[in-house]
């Protein structure tokens, strides 16, 4: 994963579930912006405002420009808004990227390594701002149209910065709940994930998004403290 979105360097499902999104995913003359306007975007506004916490497993592609399989990984999900969560990944490596509300931390299992920046800074005008911010994310970004495909409802974010590296996320809705994301990027690289098992406003203890860095690994960054980002 980058180092601003762990989700942008994973892996995940197999070429069944791909099919079904790169069907889904690239239909441009369907972008409806017209009466799907409003539905599209109170999806992502009830998405924002109405899931407190969410838990589930995720599986994960990452496509290159040529349309090749590149990685595949799966792992689980866990946010708790306003603006924490934690995406860890567990096959073929494990690695987790945890954001506590001030910090993102990124920890490489194998290389021993925890990489941390100030969360504000790491997730601007990216996916994960989406996923586990509030409504005041949608400052960063601008809707760019809804279309159903399949029973999906896929709607289209797009960043107002691509500095990030994005250009572009859609987000697929089932039964309005959040059930797959396709993330492209500024190389042609495109990133699937499905998510399953989602479960919706159950409790999560605070402790799953805390992060002490381990005696034996090395640490890249400096994290900010709560009176460094007071206003």
């Amino acid at each position: 994963m980058s180092n601003t979105m762990a989700l942008n360097r994973k892996r995940a499902p197999g070429m069944r579930v791909l099919l079904l999104w790169c069907v889904a995913a690239w239909v441009p003359a369907a972008w409806s912006q017209g009466a799907d306007d409003d539905r599209g975007q109170q999806l992502v506004d009830n998405f924002l405002t109405q899931v407190i916490t969410l838990e589930g497993r995720f599986e994960q592609s990452l496509i290159d420009a040529d349309g090749a399989v590149v990685e595949r990984t799966s792992g689980t999900l866990e946010v708790a808004r306003p603006g924490r969560f934690r995406w860890a990944y567990s096959e073929p490596y494990e690695q987790c990227l945890i954001a506590d509300g001030l910090n993102v931390w990124s920890y490489d299992v194998d290389l021993a390594q925890v990489t941390v920046k100030p969360q504000a800074e790491a997730l601007a005008n990216t996916p994960a701002l989406l996923l586990g911010g509030g409504t005041d994310a949608l400052l960063q970004f601008e809707y760019g149209g809804a279309v159903d495909e399949a029973g999906t409802t896929w709607v289209r974010m797009l960043p107002k910065d691509t500095e990030s590296g994005f250009v572009r996320l859609e987000m697929g809705f089932f039964d309005g709940q959040l059930s797959r994301m396709v993330f492209f990027d500024n190389l042609e690289q495109t990133t699937l994930v499905a998510l399953y098992d989602v479960r919706i406003n159950e409790p999560i203890a605070d402790e799953r998004f805390e992060f002490v860095v381990p005696d034996d690994v090395d640490l890249v960054g400096v994290p900010v403290t709560a009176a460094e980002t007071a206003p």
